[in-house]
């Protein structure tokens, strides 16, 4: 049956099946691309937007560790990354790519626009769940004579993990679904820097060859895969607000 399907691929869309499962062009090969592309920068995305998420609570005007320089230096650059389109992106921060990862092409070279393109969302996240803080806990805890450390540790950072993750965890889901998305939708883009995936695949071996066919089908499976993820993340976020009810 198998070899009976793709007799038929072969025969009726030979531009498809040219390209392969495996090698350079292959389909294969472009979605574990894309996979790549979406897992690791949702990863570091995260951890950048909680770190600056913080820094931006705690130098706020009024925060613990008050510092106009910080405040201003960190929330300048989260609106400032928000506010560049992502090809534009890929190339200002070419040097900086080069410098981390040792190059400027490839699917690993474009985790760091990538990363840099998604984190400023999660940090206004982290940013906008602390200062809903109730300020009586900050106060109680320096009233104890907690120390600065002590407050970001046993405090801000207690309310991260069990308010903002238990009290809003379904609203996370959903954020971090749309994130998600978005990202797949990036890495179409990404292809400026040779990271390949189906958008590279859609695009060059595609359109540029005049080949409808593989246009088609990679971008039936880019709408598959943000359909999962839809899918999942909706799934996640309902069971997560019924369990919280």
């Amino acid at each position: 049956m198998i070899n009976g399907l793709v007799h038929w691929i072969a025969q009726n869309f030979p531009n498809i099946y040219n390209l392969g499962w495996t090698g350079d062009t292959g389909w294969g090969t472009s979605i574990l691309q894309i996979i790549y592309m979406t897992f690791w920068p949702s990863i570091f995305g995260g951890v950048l937007g909680l770190f600056f998420g913080v820094i931006l609570v705690l130098t706020e005007p009024g925060g613990i560790l008050e510092n106009k320089f910080w405040f201003n230096f960190c929330d300048k650059l989260i609106s400032i990354l928000r506010a560049i389109p992502f090809i534009i992106l890929l190339a200002f921060i070419s040097p900086l790519t080069r410098l981390i990862v040792g190059t400027e092409i490839g699917d690993t070279a474009a985790l760091v626009p990538l990363t840099l393109g998604i984190f400023p969302f999660y940090a206004r996240q982290v940013q906008v769940a602390l200062e809903s803080l109730d300020p009586g806990k900050v106060e109680a805890a320096q009233s104890l004579g907690a120390s600065n450390w002590d407050i970001i540790f046993d405090v801000y950072l207690d309310i991260i993990f069990d308010v903002y993750l238990k009290e809003t965890r379904s609203e996370i889901i959903r954020v971090s679904t749309v994130s998600i998305i978005s990202l797949i939708g990036l890495t179409a883009m990404a292809g400026a820097v040779g990271a390949g995936g189906l958008g590279t695949t859609a695009i060059q071996y595609g359109y540029r060859d005049f080949a409808n066919d593989v246009t088609f089908l990679a971008t039936v499976l880019v709408v598959i895969m943000i359909f999962i993820v839809q899918v999942v993340g909706d799934f996640l976020a309902k069971k997560l607000n019924h369990q919280h009810r």
